[in-house]
């Protein structure tokens, strides 16, 4: 296999269970097995496993993630084991998006609305390009790598290469740049547009924040410089350079006038089709918008929603798969995919990906039907479960708690239960919900005739049920310096218990999928800090959630079978204690769900593991420590200070030179995305919004 092109770089070498697990792991490479599965418990270390396999591998690797959080959290990772290679982040880039829509029993039509994350943008232009040029790369991407791209083909054949000493008319550059998207302005440059001044043209690339500043003579290039945006140094002087398109859906003058009649004749057809059907409302409607889009496209080669029209563009045939981000990736000589595919967190990623495409095919039935949009806009879609798996190579699933799906579809299941830090999986104690008065305070469960098990009375002292026994067993963890999760079923009963435990004079907060990012992200630091010591949620179980402070975790009402309460959320939150030392879980049940008996056992078998590992190895677990980093603290104060104009340094630099306080803040919005600390550069974006608004007052 080779091994020169990822350069893999750690303080550490591979411990545990990780070096047995690289082992197998590659030896089922080598064998050619198409899938494969890592069991890896929370902390062992999976993400460092999959760095290890890459570097021993040496090809271009997908990395899919479940979420943008999570996929920008792997992605940090990546490039700290990867700093000499190719790491990029690959996700939507809306910021906010409400796709077009028909509802025909109200007559209400949404038109698509959507704000498009300019860095994200960028991000995804450079992944794209590194992946075409490049072959240590390393793409985490969300699922949203299955949705249409524009033709790789058309994208790299319409790069242009650019040289010192090319012989080029300066109107035939830039008509060249017009015709790749780039936008001309005589404003400051951003991502896809250029500005010319004279013999001097400066282009920012979609890809990067750099400038490429070309001097012009009567013969063409006369010098390439490389400049820095911010401060305007040159940092290199590069000999040739590559333009790519500012735009992924790319198409030139022949295809595009191809495309063009073909979209004329499919209109055609469409609208007699409605004619017969005495369709007049919807043959009018689809004329006047196809029609307008044509007009559009043949001027400017561009119309909103051009994806609509890709399968025409790119010349495919109808019902065929679309182009996405994996067309990007290499094949080989035969067309098969040459690169490797890691599905994290698999047990929620393959779901995902497995649904997308019906969702979105009913949506635009509807607006087929109703003369919205012509039926071809149906192939501008995600790929089907089966299309996905036929466009990548060689898959990995890595999860802590796997489907049937990937044990069923693995050649070979590889455990990496041992952590390398010695922590031992939490100790369990399941307790009824319900007030007893002569039931004990502590119970196991034993097995029934129904194999499904039941709560055994093993004292014959008072219970005062779930909340009270949390609330008694809350103060206890928090005396002893540590903090405690519920969790509950519904958010109306995270907010209800939340309030309740400041009554019993427990400092408490709830979060849920209502609260925003920013003040998600501030609650969550303020519990590690300790500003508060019990947070009460619905979903904590978040993959990738990390709070090593966390002795205690309730389980409310656990014997309610369903998502929340099944085997693979259960064993995710107990998870979650894990990284303590003093970490339990309290299950609060009725009864003994086969949910909860596999999770308990699984809990306890990995337990008995890793305590057998420590013993023979003499380690004495600890607590992970990890730096408590609050990413809204100094930005809340910048914020202060530059939209209130209070009399310090932000302030005085905004009063004298505005738009130098707004070129540093951009620098370090864009050295937080270079960082992948995507929740800082969100936060700079909307505090440039202001500065931008204060400014203009």
């Amino acid at each position: 296999m080779n091994t020169s092109i990822f350069k893999i770089k750690v303080p550490f070498p591979p411990n545990g269970d990780q070096p047995k697990a690289i082992k197998k792991l590659l030896v089922g490479l080598k064998k050619g097995m198409r899938a494969q599965t890592l069991l890896g418990v929370t902390g062992s270390g999976k993400t460092f496993t999959m760095a290890n396999v890459i570097a021993s591998v040496g090809k271009p690797t997908l990395v899919i993630a479940h979420n943008k959080t999570l996929a920008a959290q792997l992605a940090q990772e990546y490039k700290e084991f990867f700093p000499e290679n190719a790491v990029h982040y690959f996700v939507s880039y809306y910021d906010y998006y409400q796709p077009e829509a028909y509802m025909p029993t109200t007559d209400t039509y949404i038109e698509k609305d959507a704000q498009i994350n300019e860095e994200i943008d960028r991000l995804r232009h450079a992944s794209t390009q590194a992946l075409l040029t490049r072959k240590d790369v390393i793409i985490v991407a969300s699922v949203s790598c299955i949705y249409g791209l524009g033709s790789p083909a058309e994208y790299e054949k319409e790069n242009m290469r650019l040289s010192s000493g090319q012989k080029i008319d300066r109107k035939e550059l830039l008509q060249k740049l017009i015709n790749i998207h780039f936008t001309r302005t005589n404003a400051d440059l951003t991502p896809g547009t250029f500005r010319s001044i004279g013999s001097l043209i400066e282009i920012m690339p979609v890809s990067e924040k750099i400038v490429w500043s070309i001097t012009m003579d009567t013969r063409g290039i006369e010098s390439i410089n490389k400049v820095d945006p911010v401060s305007q140094k040159i940092v290199d002087t590069p000999e040739s350079i590559f333009i790519f398109p500012a735009k992924h859906f790319i198409t030139n003058e022949a295809e595009k006038t191809r495309a063009i009649k073909v979209i004329k004749k499919e209109l055609d057809t469409q609208l007699k089709k409605f004619e017969k059907e005495g369709k007049l409302l919807e043959a009018e409607r689809l004329k006047r918008r196809t029609t307008y889009d044509l007009a559009m496209i043949r001027e400017v080669g561009y119309c909103n929603g051009i994806e609509n029209y890709s399968r025409h563009m790119s010349g495919r045939s109808a019902g065929s798969a679309p182009d996405t981000l994996l067309s990007y990736f290499p094949r080989t000589k035969d067309g098969k995919p040459d690169f490797l595919t890691i599905i994290d967190e698999s047990h929620v990623t393959i779901p995902q990906i497995g649904g997308m495409y019906a969702g979105d095919q009913s949506r635009k039935k509807t607006l087929v039907e109703f003369g919205f949009r012509l039926p071809s806009a149906m192939d501008n879609r995600p790929l089907r479960s089966e299309e996905f798996h036929e466009c990548v190579g060689q898959m990995i699933f890595t999860s802590a708690t796997p489907s049937v799906y990937e044990k069923e579809n693995s050649e070979q299941v590889v455990e990496q239960v041992i952590r390398p830090t010695g922590l031992i999986d939490p100790e369990i104690s399941i307790r009824p919900i319900l007030a007893r008065p002569n039931f004990p305070t502590c119970t196991s469960f034993r097995k029934s005739k129904d194999t499904r098990g039941e709560l055994e009375d093993r004292s014959k002292d008072a219970y005062p049920g779930q909340i009270q026994d949390l609330i008694a067993e809350t103060k206890t963890a928090v005396s002893k310096g540590g903090r405690v999760i519920a969790t509950t079923l519904t958010k109306k009963m995270a907010e209800d218990l939340s309030e309740y435990l400041k009554g019993e004079g427990i400092k408490a907060e709830y979060v849920h999928s209502e609260i925003k990012t920013l003040e998600r992200i501030q609650i969550l630091t303020a519990f590690r800090k300790g500003t508060f010591d019990c947070l009460v949620g619905v979903n904590l179980l978040r993959e990738g959630l990390d709070l090593p402070e966390v002795t205690l975790i309730g389980i409310l009402d656990a014997d309610k079978e369903g998502f929340l309460r099944s085997e693979t959320s259960l064993i995710q939150i107990i998870g979650r204690a894990a990284r303590n030392v003093e970490g339990r879980v309290i299950l609060y049940a009725e009864k003994i769900t086969g949910s909860i008996e596999r999770a308990v056992s699984e809990t306890n078998r990995r337990r008995a593991i890793q305590v057998a590992y420590n013993n023979e190895h003499g380690i004495t677990p600890k607590t992970i420590i990890k730096q408590i980093k609050d990413i809204t603290e100094h930005l809340e104060t910048d914020h202060m200070k530059a939209v209130r104009l209070n009399l310090d340094i932000d302030a005085q630099v905004f009063i004298k030179d505005p738009q130098k306080l707004l070129k540093l803040k951009e620098k370090k919005m864009s050295k937080a995305v270079e960082e992948l600390d995507f929740e800082t550069a969100a936060i700079l974006r909307d505090e440039i919004t202001m500065l931008r608004e204060q400014l203009l007052k």
